[in-house]
């Protein structure tokens, strides 16, 4: 249940600030082009958007942090595996979990250097240069995802240690696109069937 939970708050965190992001810069765009039109610079003019750029900034860092942890969790992150692959499998098994452990010790490494980081500069009157919120909201990214993406790993390393299975998705699934067994979806739209 307490899993589930944390899933879907990674899911509508990531969601919400990839949509809000697009949002803005789309707003922006609007906005600038606006401007140059004479008859609307006196009212674009009052509109200040010299924030955007920065917020956008600050969420993407923000995305990419959970969204590691998230590429663990879902199997989606691109991995060279053709030499592991080769193993036997008990060699590959061992492999595989220090693999895990590595990146959980890697990424659990960081959440700690990034939570001594953020600690010193909370303790400084440091903000923004645009928006002027205080750096170290900006900076917890690292901690928060680091230390989520330690968890995924060792979520994944145990779910290994227990099945035998690594979450993976079919990169070649397109979801909305039915699939038909055993037919090669590109060559299907190229024998001028349904793509």
């Amino acid at each position: 249940m307490l899993l589930k939970l944390l899933d879907r708050l990674e899911e509508v965190l990531i969601g919400t600030l990839m949509a809000a992001a697009t949002v803005i810069t789309f707003a922006t765009v609007v906005h600038r082009f606006l401007s140059g039109i004479p008859a609307l610079q006196d009212y674009t003019d009052r509109i200040d958007f010299g924030w955007s750029q920065e917020l956008c900034i600050y969420m993407f860092i923000w995305v990419a942090k959970f969204g590691a942890a998230y590429g663990v969790r879902t199997g989606i992150h691109v991995g060279v595996d053709v030499l592991v692959n080769r193993l036997p499998p008990s060699a590959r098994r061992v492999m595989v979990l220090i693999s895990l452990a590595a990146g959980a010790l890697f990424t659990g490494i960081v959440g700690t250097l990034g939570t001594n980081f953020v600690w010193r500069i909370g303790h400084t009157d440091q903000t923004t240069p645009d928006m002027e919120i205080p750096v170290w909201i900006v900076y917890l990214a690292i901690p928060l995802g680091s230390y989520l993406m330690c968890f995924r790993f060792l979520q994944v390393a145990w779910g290994y240690w227990t099945t035998g299975h690594l979450p993976a998705r079919d990169h070649a699934h397109v979801d909305g696109v039915p699939t038909v067994e055993g037919v090669d979806p590109v060559q299907l739209g190229r024998e001028g069937g349904p793509a």
